[in-house]
């Protein structure tokens, strides 16, 4: 049997259309991509259980069905960001009697491009063309970014209506930190929150009082050591409601676990808080605004350690150019990537219209010295503030990187050590190495650092759609 005599499909693979008798498990970048491409160009449709040359039908038993779609989800899930549309069926057919089934995955262009597959910490991105998928050429990728950067999740129409009593908490949210004022109807409208036929926009959506989907999906966990890979979990808990819920609960949840100290001054007594207040609260107020809401399958993670507490959001920072850590807080000009829900934050006075939030939490570590000072963590698909715990006198340890070993570099610069270390378990880009030691990704840092270890193997260059990625060598560095 082929393939078209159970669906109407054309003869050969084309533009929108693939097949593939088995999901290959040795090399799962070779059929990522062509999810990928169909997201970047214009969506498409892949046939599992079919020969890809001769449209014939291999099939699945009703479990090999089950295990062949759970596979394609969890592979999605770790290696496509952000994660794509798509929809699985599944079509029923009887071979002698037996009942077999072919897996279809409908995917659609994605609003937000491009879209990334990511093996070994190496992101490509690839495009779909008339039966072939293969990488995407630079002008295709400029394409993909300015016409991505014209849609915003949460100005999107949705199919509910706009009803007042539906808001009470975001209401009441107001009115907390507007004393004595309300939010009108007229307000709202002016904001985009509703269109002229009452309808609202997917944004206005989250702030109901009765929303409980995944896009508000929210993770705090506390670590009883320095990182993730501690022996002790101690509470890992999990959040979905309405945005304005969601920060409470965040900010219930650190207030409640956070430690506290106390100086005793000549004649008075300075109580000392893990996490200033004001600096917590505008962290939280920053992940929720800045979140990239198409991103399904992921949360805002709030994570607790015994010297930080790590906030991160889905999402890069949005049309910024923020990547790998940086401690330059006051630099940072955070782009709106949710028109409306930071207008719904700023009325709600508990956000800055100019985007200033990363000033006060500045303000609040003034006084604190290098180990406890904040940072941000910016990678392709999330970005991470880092907290530093005021309470714990050591500050920061940053034991996350490897420790390394090697012979001196010939001209070698003070950051040869740091940099190698970074490098260690994945591949980097050169603005990200220079954020991590605190340098500009300037033409002297490249030529003059990383060439330079590069030249002497210390370095492994590599290119990914004309992108450069360093990864430290493990024949000349060993880890300890």
């Amino acid at each position: 049997m082929l393939l078209d005599d159970i669906v109407n499909v054309p003869k050969i693979e084309s533009f929108h259309f693939e097949c593939k008798a088995r999901l290959n498990r040795e090399n799962a970048e070779s059929w990522l991509k062509t999810i990928a491409g169909f997201s970047n160009a214009s969506g498409g449709a892949m046939f599992i259980g079919v020969e890809d040359k001769s449209n014939k039908l291999i099939g699945f038993t009703r479990q090999e069905a089950d295990n062949e779609r759970n596979f394609f989800n969890n592979q999605i899930n770790e290696h496509i960001f952000p994660r794509p549309a798509f929809k699985i069926s599944f079509i029923q057919y009887e071979n002698n009697g037996k009942e077999l089934f072919v897996i279809r995955v409908d995917v659609s262009e994605s609003p937000v491009k491009p879209i990334i597959v990511k093996f070994k910490n190496v992101p490509s991105i690839y495009m779909r063309r008339e039966g072939f998928t293969n990488g995407a050429t630079y002008e295709e990728i400029i394409n993909m970014s300015i016409k991505s950067h014209a849609v915003q999740y949460d100005m999107t129409d949705s199919d509910r209506m706009y009803v007042r009593s539906d808001f009470s908490k975001m209401m009441d949210f107001f009115t907390a930190h507007n004393p004595a004022s309300t939010l009108s109807d007229k307000a709202l409208q002016s904001l985009g929150f509703f269109s002229n036929d009452k309808t609202l926009k997917k944004g206005a959506e989250l702030f109901a009082d009765d929303y409980d989907g995944e896009k508000t999906h929210v993770q705090c966990s506390v670590f009883g050591g320095f990182n993730k890979g501690s022996e002790r979990i101690i509470t890992i808990n999990r959040f979905k409601g309405c945005l304005t819920d969601s920060i409470s609960y965040m900010m219930d949840f650190v207030r409640q676990r956070m430690n506290h100290s106390v100086i005793k001054l000549a004649d008075s007594r300075l109580n000392i808080d893990a996490y200033p207040e004001r600096a917590l609260f505008e962290g939280i107020v920053n992940a929720v605004a800045h979140r990239d809401y198409f991103l399904d399958g992921t949360q805002i993670q709030l994570d607790m350690f015994k010297d930080r507490l790590e906030i991160s959001s889905p999402g890069s920072f949005y049309q910024g150019d923020v990547s790998g850590r940086t401690y330059d807080l006051s630099n940072i000009i955070s782009k709106r990537r949710n028109e409306l829900i930071c207008g719904i934050l700023v009325k709600c006075n508990v956000m800055e219209a100019a985007g200033t939030g990363f000033d006060k939490i500045i303000q609040d570590y003034e006084s604190a010295d290098e180990l406890h000072k904040p940072f941000i963590n910016a990678a392709s698909d999330h970005f991470t503030l880092v907290l530093p715990d005021l309470t714990f006198a050591s500050g920061i340890k940053d034991d996350a990187l490897p420790e390394i070993e090697f012979i001196p570099v010939s001209g070698g610069s003070e950051h040869d050590e740091k940099i190698l270390s970074f490098c260690y378990t994945g591949a980097r880009k050169s603005s990200e190495i220079a954020g991590f030691v605190g340098l500009s990704d300037s033409s002297y840092f490249r030529k003059n650092i990383l060439e330079n270890l590069v030249r002497q193997g210390y370095l492994i260059k590599e290119k990914v759609s004309g992108v450069s990625f360093y990864r430290t060598s493990p024949q000349n560095v060993r880890k300890l």
